[in-house]
C-alpha cells in the first residue's frame, strides 16, 4: 500500500514541472503578444505619447492691427501685456499652486476662487485645455515667473497686446472698443484660432474690421522634463518632428477716411452741448471726414486697458447714463429732421411740375385743415419757394404737401436715401422712416391728410440719421449723385504696403433736374448768407456756407420719480443744420444734431460754421506747408 502511495506522488511530482513549463511558455507567449501590439501595431501610438509627454506646443502671440486716420495718425494701437495661463491636469495643486500663488501675488479671494475652478475641470473634458488665470499681470510677477518657470509645471506665461486709444473720448464710437470672448461665444470660435481670455472688436471699426485686424497666433514645439524645463540642446530639438514652428501672422493694419483735425475740430465746436452727432462727408467722394456721437465714453476703459474695476465703473456708467453714450447717434439713432427735409419736399414738388417755384402763397402764421390749425414759427406773409427755404415758412409747406401728396413725398425721401441703411456696417444702423400712405394705414388703422402735412415739413413718423442727411446734402451739392458712404480708405501692412484700396462707390443718380438742384441751391445759400435767413445771425464771416436749419419736435414725456429736475431738457426740440461747404465749389457737407438744443439756428449752425472754418484753415495750412516742401526740395543741391 505504501509502494503505490509512493508512486502516485512520484507521478505527480513529475507532472507539475510539465504544468510549469507551460505556464512560462503561456505567459512568454502573452507578453511576446503584448510586445508586438506596443511596439509593432500600437508603436506610433505609444510613440506619440511619450513624446507628447516631453514636447509641449506653446503659443506666439500675434500683433493686432493699428488702426489710423487719412494722414497716418495712430488712432487705435496695442501695448504689451502678459498673460498667465495653466493647463488644469498639468498643475500640482499641493507642490506647485502655493508656490504660484506666492509669486503671482494672488488675494485670498482670487486663490479660493481659482484653486476651485482648476480643481473642477481636472476631472473634465477641458482638463488638458490652457486657461486664464490673470491677465495683464506686471513686469515684476512676469520676471519672478520667468526665473522660477522650472518650479511651475503647466504654467505658461503668454505675451498679449491690450488695445490702446490715444485720443480717448475722441471718436469712441467710430473706432468702438474691445470686449473678453466669453465662454458661450468661445465654443464657436475656438476653432478659428481664439483663446480664453482673448478680445475682439465689439463696436466700430474694431468691430467691423475684426477679421482684417486680428491677425492669427502661431506656436512653437519645445522639449520639456518631467518638471516643465524647457531643454533647447541639439540633441532635444531631433526629438521634434516637422513642422516645428508656425510663425504668427500680424494683423492688417487700417487706414481711415477720418480726418484727425475734423474730428477736433467737431468736438470743440459740440464743447458746449449735452448730447448730439455731426457728420461730415466728401461731397464728391461719400467718404467720411469726420463723425462724432455724444457724449463719449473711454474706449480704453471699456476694453479692460485700465484694469477689471475701471471697465465695470466704466460699463456702468455707460450703461445708467439717460443720454446713451454707447449709442452711437450719427447711424444708430433715427429722428424727425424737421425743416432740414424742407428742399426734398420742394423737389418732389417740382419734379412733378406741380408747382410754379415764382408762385406766391399767404402765410398768416397757421394754416386751417378741417377742424385742425398747423401752426408756423411767423406770420411771412407773401412767400415763393424760395422765400419757404430761405425763412422756413411751414405754411408753404402744408399747402405743398396737399398738392403733392404723401407718396410724392416718400419716393422722393428714398431717392436720396432715407428710410434705407447706407451700409456702413461699423455699428448697428438705423434705417429711418420715410412712411406713405399704405405705412400709415396700417399702423394708424386708416390714412389722415394731416399725416402728409407734418411729413412736408419733416414731421410726423418721418425719422433720419445723421448720416443719411449729411449723404443727402453731399447729392444736393455734387448735382445729384448719391455716394455710399466709406470709412475704410485702405488695408494696408505694418510697413505702409497697401493690401487692399477702397474706391468711392455710386449708389444712385438722383432723379433731379439741374435747374431744379441750382434753385434750391440758391435758397441754402441765402439761409445763411442773407439778412432774412434763419442762420444768418450766427454765420462767420468769410466761411462760404450753405444749408438749412431744423427744429424739430419730440414726443413729450411724463415726469417720473427722480426725473423732474431733468424732465425740461428731454421735452426740447431737437437742433439740426445741415450744408455744404464751401458753397460755390462744395467740397465737403455737414450735418449737425443738437439733442433737445432748441432753435436750429441758434445752436446747430454754430457748429457747422465752426467746423466749416477749420476745414478751410486746415486746407490752407496744408497747401502752405506742400508750397514750402516744394520749395526747399527745388532749391536742394
Amino acid at each position: 500500500m505504501s509502494m503505490l502511495l509512493s508512486r502516485t506522488d512520484f507521478a505527480e511530482f513529475r507532472r507539475r514541472p510539465r504544468w510549469l513549463a507551460l505556464g512560462v511558455v503561456l505567459g512568454l507567449l502573452i507578453m511576446t503578444v503584448r510586445l508586438f501590439f506596443l511596439q509593432i501595431v500600437d508603436g506610433d501610438k505609444y510613440k506619440a505619447l511619450a513624446k507628447e509627454s516631453v514636447i509641449r506646443k506653446t503659443t506666439l502671440a500675434t500683433t493686432r492691427g493699428v488702426i489710423r486716420d487719412r494722414f497716418g495718425r495712430v488712432l487705435a494701437a496695442s501695448r504689451p501685456s502678459y498673460n498667465v495661463y495653466c493647463v488644469p491636469s498639468r498643475l500640482d495643486l499641493v507642490e506647485t499652486w502655493p508656490k504660484l500663488v506666492e509669486y503671482m501675488q494672488l488675494t485670498s479671494g482670487e486663490q479660493e476662487q481659482l484653486a476651485k475652478r482648476i480643481e473642477t475641470l481636472r476631472h473634465g473634458p477641458r482638463k488638458d485645455w490652457q486657461i486664464l488665470l490673470k491677465e495683464d499681470v506686471s513686469r515684476d510677477v512676469v520676471a519672478v515667473l520667468d526665473t522660477h518657470s522650472g518650479e511651475l509645471r503647466g504654467v505658461e506665461v503668454v505675451p498679449t497686446p491690450v488695445r490702446y486709444y490715444p485720443f480717448k473720448e475722441m471718436g469712441a464710437q467710430v473706432l468702438g472698443y474691445m470686449s473678453e470672448v466669453d465662454s458661450d461665444l468661445l465654443l464657436r470660435l475656438r476653432n478659428i484660432g481664439y483663446m480664453e481670455g482673448d478680445r475682439r472688436g465689439a463696436a466700430g471699426v474694431e468691430r467691423g474690421w475684426e477679421s482684417y485686424l486680428r491677425g492669427r497666433r502661431g506656436w512653437e514645439k519645445v522639449v520639456v522634463d518631467a518638471r516643465g524645463r524647457r531643454h533647447n540642446t541639439p540633441e532635444a530639438s531631433q526629438l521634434i518632428d516637422d513642422p516645428k514652428r508656425q510663425d504668427p501672422v500680424p494683423g492688417r493694419d487700417i487706414r481711415l477716411t477720418i480726418d484727425l483735425d475734423i474730428q477736433k475740430a467737431i468736438h470743440a465746436a459740440m464743447r458746449g452741448h449735452l448730447a448730439g452727432a455731426a457728420v461730415v462727408v466728401e461731397v464728391r467722394t461719400g467718404r467720411i471726414l469726420g463723425m462724432v456721437s455724444k457724449p463719449s465714453y473711454d474706449p480704453n476703459d471699456l476694453s479692460g486697458g485700465n484694469g477689471k474695476t475701471a471697465l465695470r465703473d466704466a460699463y456702468k456708467r455707460a450703461y445708467n447714463d439717460p443720454l446713451r453714450p454707447i449709442v452711437d447717434k450719427t447711424m444708430s439713432g433715427a429722428y424727425p429732421p424737421g425743416s432740414t427735409f424742407k428742399p426734398f419736399t420742394a423737389l418732389a414738388a417740382l419734379n412733378e411740375r406741380l408747382v410754379d417755384a415764382r408762385q406766391s402763397t399767404r402765410c398768416r402764421g397757421f394754416h386751417q385743415f378741417g377742424n385742425r390749425v398747423f401752426k408756423c414759427t411767423h406770420v411771412h406773409g407773401n412767400v415763393d419757394l424760395h422765400k419757404s427755404i430761405v425763412e422756413s415758412c411751414n405754411v408753404y409747406y402744408y399747402q405743398l404737401g396737399e398738392r403733392i401728396g404723401m407718396d410724392r413725398i416718400a419716393k422722393i425721401g428714398l431717392e436720396f436715401g432715407f428710410g434705407q441703411k447706407t451700409g456702413l456696417g461699423t455699428n448697428p444702423e438705423a434705417a429711418g422712416r420715410m412712411p406713405t400712405r399704405a405705412w400709415y394705414a396700417q399702423h394708424y388703422r386708416q390714412f389722415r391728410q394731416g399725416f402728409t402735412l407734418n411729413a412736408a415739413i419733416g414731421q410726423g413718423a418721418t425719422t433720419v440719421s445723421v448720416l443719411q442727411l449729411a449723404l443727402a446734402y453731399a447729392a444736393l451739392a455734387n448735382g445729384g449723385t448719391l455716394y455710399e458712404p466709406q470709412i475704410v480708405r485702405a488695408v494696408e501692412t505694418a510697413d505702409g504696403t497697401i493690401v487692399q484700396d477702397f474706391s468711392p462707390r455710386v449708389r444712385r443718380r438722383v432723379a433731379a433736374r439741374s435747374e431744379d438742384l441750382t434753385l434750391i441751391k440758391r435758397a441754402l445759400w441765402e439761409v445763411v448768407n442773407s439778412d432774412r435767413g434763419t442762420a444768418y445771425r450766427e454765420r462767420l464771416p468769410g466761411i462760404d456756407v450753405a444749408g438749412k436749419t431744423g427744429t424739430a419736435q419730440v414726443s413729450h414725456r411724463t415726469v417720473r420719480a427722480g426725473e423732474d429736475t431733468k424732465i425740461w431738457y428731454f421735452n426740447r426740440d431737437h437742433a439740426w443744420f445741415t450744408g455744404y461747404a464751401p458753397a460755390a465749389a462744395p467740397e465737403i457737407s455737414l450735418a449737425v444734431l443738437i439733442e433737445h438744443g432748441g432753435a436750429g439756428g441758434k445752436y446747430a449752425a454754430p457748429v457747422v460754421f465752426q467746423v466749416a472754418r477749420a476745414f478751410e484753415q486746415q486746407k490752407a495750412d496744408r497747401a502752405a506747408k506742400s508750397s514750402t516742401d516744394t520749395r526747399s526740395g527745388a532749391g536742394a543741391p
